[in-house]
C-alpha cells in the first residue's frame, strides 16, 4: 500500500532497489504501520470517527509512547488518509476517501489471502520487459509493481507467474508506466528443458518466506493452546495478530501447491490466523467499543 499519491505499494514494505527482485518483508514495526493496521481493523468497519485518546490507549497497549503515536497521527494525516476536527480540546479522526480506500483494498486483500487454490492446469504466465540501466526509477517502478502482483524474477527481464490470470493485471501495469510496447508475454505450461522447481527457486526465496511464517506460528501458537484472553488485552493482541499476518500477502506469491516444499508451514501459518482471528474478533470489537464510546 502506499499514501494516495503513490504507486500502490504495501505499506511499511521495503521496496529499496536491491540485488534481485524478490518480495520483500516489511520493515520493523513502526508507530504508524501499527496505527494503520488499528485503523483497517477497528475504524474502517465501524465507519464512525474515533477520538484521539482512544487511538494513543491502543497504540499504548501495543508498547508506542505517545509522543511517537502523536506523530504518527500527523504523519497519516499530512498524507492524505485522515481527517480531523475539534469538540473543544479534543480532537476526533475520520478516515478521508483515499484512506478508506486504501485501506478497504488492503483489507480485502489480508483477508483473501491463504485461501484453498483450485486445481493448477500446470501453465505459465512469462512477461519480457526490460528497463535500461539508465532509467533506473522506472526499472525500480516495475519491479515493485510486479512483485506486487506475486511475479517473480528468475533472470533479469523476465518476470513469470503460475497464475495465467494475472496476464490482464501485468497489463494494465505495463499501460500505466508506458511499457506495453517493450514488453511481451507469453502463456503455456513448461517444456522438456529444466525443472519447474528450478524457476520457482530462482523467482522466489520460499526459504525466507517459509523461515518467516515459522516465526509467526511460534510467536502465536501458545495462544492456540491458552483460554480466552481476559479483559481490554484482547484488543491488542488481535491487533498484533492482524499486524504480523498483514505482510504475508505481500511476501507470498501463493504459488500451487505442486510448486512448493513438502509440510509448508504457509497452511499451517494460515490454519492458525484463522482460528485466533475468530476466536478473538467479538471480544476485541467489544473492547474498542467500549474504548471508543468512553467519555
Amino acid at each position: 500500500m502506499a499514501t494516495p499519491s503513490r504507486d500502490p505499494e504495501p505499506v511499511g514494505a521495503d521496496l529499496s532497489e536491491g540485488p534481485a527482485p524478490r518480495r520483500r518483508e516489511l520493515v520493523p514495526t513502526s508507530a504508524r504501520s501499527l496505527l494503520l493496521t488499528v485503523l483497517g481493523e477497528f475504524v474502517l468497519p465501524s465507519g464512525e470517527p474515533v477520538w484521539t485518546r482512544v487511538l494513543l490507549d491502543v497504540l499504548g497497549e501495543l508498547g508506542v509512547e505517545p509522543k511517537s503515536a502523536r506523530q504518527a497521527l500527523a504523519r497519516t494525516a499530512a498524507e492524505g488518509l485522515l481527517t480531523s476536527d475539534r469538540d473543544g480540546r479534543r480532537v476526533r479522526w475520520s478516515l478521508t476517501a483515499p484512506g478508506h480506500r486504501l485501506l478497504s483494498e488492503g483489507a480485502a486483500r489480508i483477508y483473501a489471502f491463504g485461501r484453498p487454490a483450485t486445481g493448477w492446469d500446470g501453465r505459465w504466465l512469462v512477461l519480457l520487459a526490460s528497463v535500461p540501466e539508465s532509467r533506473r526509477r522506472l526499472r525500480h517502478r516495475l519491479r515493485t509493481r510486479l512483485a506486487w502482483a506475486g511475479l517473480g524474477s528468475p533472470a533479469p527481464g523476465v518476470w513469470v507467474s503460475p497464475d495465467p490470470g494475472k496476464e490482464p493485471q501485468v497489463a494494465a501495469v505495463l499501460d500505466e508506466l508506458d511499457l506495453r510496447g517493450m514488453s511481451s508475454s507469453f502463456v503455456g505450461h513448461y517444456g522438456g528443458i529444466g525443472r519447474p522447481a528450478d524457476v520457482v527457486e530462482q523467482a522466489w526465496d520460499l526459504d525466507r518466506i517459509e523461515q518467516a511464517y515459522s516465526e509467526f506460528i511460534d510467536e502465536f501458537e501458545p495462544d492456540r493452546r491458552t483460554g480466552p484472553v481476559p479483559g481490554p488485552g484482547v484488543l491488542a493482541r488481535q491487533v498484533q495478530l492482524v499486524h504480523a499476518w498483514r505482510r504475508f500477502p505481500f511476501l507470498d506469491p501463493e504459488l500451487p501447491a505442486e510448486l512448493l516444499p513438502d509440510r509448508w508451514a504457509g497452511a499451517r501459518a494460515t490454519d492458525l490466523f484463522t482460528t485466533l482471528h475468530a476466536r478473538w474478533d467479538a471480544d476485541a470489537r467489544a473492547a474498542w467499543a467500549a474504548l471508543a464510546a468512553g467519555p
